[in-house]
C-alpha cells in the first residue's frame, strides 16, 4: 500500500478509543509509529530519515509514521510535512485545539490503521536502531514491549544525580500507588513501547500528564510483555519539556489507575520470584539474628552485657548494623548476576547507597510499627521488634527488586 499524496491530517476528536481494525478509516498497514512533537523543528527531519531508512529495509510498505504536533511555535509540524514530501510513508496532524503528549499520542493511534502500534519521542534521545528489536519480540508473540534502561543493554547517557533522583522517586512513589501497573515492567518512566492494537481496542483511556505507557499497562487487555534495553540519549538540540506540573500529573494519573474499578483485570498477575524472595528471605533472617543481637546488648538493662540504652535509638543502630550484613549478602547471592553486570567500585557503592535509603525508608516504617505495637499495646519490645522486622521483609524486597541492583549505566 503507497499513499497517494502526503497529507495533512484532521485531528480525531470525541472519546479516547482506539478503533478495532475493521472499523478503521484508513487502509491497514501492520506498524503504526506515533511521534508525538512540541517545539521539535530541529530534530524532526532527522529523526523521520532514520526512521524511514530502518522501516523501509525491514517492512517496505507494511508500515506508516504519524507526527503529531501540538501546533508548535517553531512550526514543526511544517517542517514534518517538508521532510514528508520525500517520505510518502509519514503523516502529520496539527493539533490546535488540544494538548498534551498522553492525548497526542492517543489521537495518532486512532487515526493510524496499524496492527501494531508504537510511540517514540521526536528528540533523538529514544535511538531508532531500537525499533527492529522492539518489533522482533511483537513478532515473537509479545502483546506489549517497552524499551528499558534498567535491563541488559540499557542504561543512561549522561544525568546528574538529582535527575535520577527524580526518576527513582517517581518510580518508588508510582510502586506504592499502583504497584500492579508499574511493577509490570522494569522501566515504567519510558514512553518508547509498543503493542498490539487488540489490546487497546475499544477501551475507553483517560490519561493524565506525559506517562502514556502507565495508561497502556493498567487498561490494556495485556498478558505477555517483553523489554528491550536501550541507552537514553542526552538531547542534541531544543529543551526539555519536563516540568513541575508534569510531576504532578503523574501523581494524579497513579491515583486514578488505583481507584477502584479504573484497573483492567491483570489476566497474568505480576511474575513473582519465588527463589529469589527465599534467598532474600533467608538473608534477612541472618539480619534478624543480627539485629536482635544488637539491639540486646544495646537496649537491655537487665544483662550485664547489656547498655540499657533507649529503645529508638537502639533500634536505629541495630538495624544499620543488620542493613550493612544484609547488603553484603544479597549482592553475593541473592542478586548476584545482575551485581555481575556492574562490577566496579563505583558501581557497587551506588548499589549499597540505594540499598541504604531504600531500607531507611523500611527502617522509619519498622520503628513505627515497633513503638505502635510496644508502647500502645503493650507487647513485649523483642516481640514486636520481630513483628515489625516481618513486615518491612516484604516492603524492602518488593522495592529492591524493582529499584535496586539494575543497570542504570552504560558506556
Amino acid at each position: 500500500m503507497v499513499l497517494n499524496s502526503v497529507q495533512l491530517l484532521e485531528n480525531p476528536s470525541g472519546a479516547l478509543v482506539i478503533p478495532e481494525l475493521d472499523a478503521v478509516m484508513v487502509q491497514p498497514c501492520y506498524f503504526s509509529l506515533v511521534i508525538p512533537t512540541f517545539n521539535e523543528s530541529r530534530n524532526i527531519g532527522a529523526m523521520l530519515q532514520r526512521l524511514v531508512a530502518l522501516l523501509d529495509e525491514a517492512y517496505a510498505d507494511r508500515y506508516e509514521i504519524i507526527v503529531v504536533d501540538d501546533d508548535s511555535p517553531d512550526r514543526t509540524w511544517e517542517v514534518a510535512l517538508g521532510a514528508a514530501e520525500q517520505l510518502p510513508r509519514v503523516r502529520v496532524i496539527r493539533r490546535q485545539t488540544e494538548r498534551g503528549l498522553a492525548t497526542a499520542v492517543i489521537r495518532g493511534w486512532q487515526a493510524a490503521g496499524g496492527e501494531v502500534i508504537g510511540v517514540i519521542d521526536g528528540d533523538l534521545q529514544h535511538p531508532p536502531e531500537v525499533l527492529l528489536q522492539l518489533l522482533g519480540e511483537i513478532d515473537a508473540g509479545a502483546d506489549f514491549v517497552i524499551a528499558s534502561r534498567h535491563v541488559e543493554g540499557g542504561g543512561i547517557s549522561e544525568w546528574g544525580f538529582v535527575r535520577r533522583l527524580l526518576s527513582r522517586g517517581a518510580q518508588l512513589l508510582g510502586l506504592v500507588i499502583a504497584p500492579t501497573v508499574v511493577g509490570r515492567v522494569s522501566d515504567p518512566m519510558s514512553g518508547y513501547f509498543m503493542l498490539r492494537r487488540r489490546a487497546l481496542a475499544g477501551v475507553e483511556l483517560n490519561p493524565k500528564g506525559y506517562k502514556i505507557s502507565l495508561e497502556a499497562l493498567g487498561r490494556g487487555r495485556i498478558d505477555r510483555i517483553a523489554e528491550v534495553g536501550y541507552v537514553f540519549q542526552e538531547r542534541q538540540a531544543g529543551e526539555s519539556k519536563v516540568t513541575a506540573r508534569q510531576y504532578v500529573d503523574y501523581i494524579h494519573h497513579l491515583l486514578k489507575l488505583r481507584s477502584r474499578g479504573r484497573v483492567s483485570r491483570m489476566r497474568n498477575q505480576i511474575p513473582f520470584p519465588i527463589g529469589r524472595f527465599l534467598r532474600f528471605g533467608f538473608v534477612g533472617l541472618s539480619g534478624v539474628v543480627v539485629d536482635m543481637a544488637v539491639l540486646y546488648l544495646l537496649h537491655s538493662a537487665a544483662s550485664p552485657l547489656g547498655l540499657a540504652w533507649g529503645l529508638t535509638r537502639s533500634k536505629i543502630i541495630a538495624s544499620e548494623v543488620a542493613i550493612l550484613n544484609n547488603f553484603c549478602w544479597n549482592d553475593r547471592w541473592t542478586f548476584k548476576d545482575l551485581a555481575g553486570q556492574q562490577k566496579s567500585v563505583g558501581q557497587w557503592v551506588k548499589r549499597f547507597v540505594k540499598f541504604n535509603l531504600i531500607c531507611l525508608l523500611g527502617l522509619t516504617l519498622n520503628v513505627l510499627i515497633l513503638n505502635l505495637l510496644f508502647n500502645l499495646f503493650g507487647i513485649n519490645a523483642y516481640v514486636a521488634n520481630l513483628l515489625a522486622i516481618v513486615i518491612v521483609t516484604f516492603w524492602n524486597f518488593w522495592i529492591n527488586l524493582k529499584l535496586n541492583w539494575r543497570v542504570t549505566s552504560s558506556k
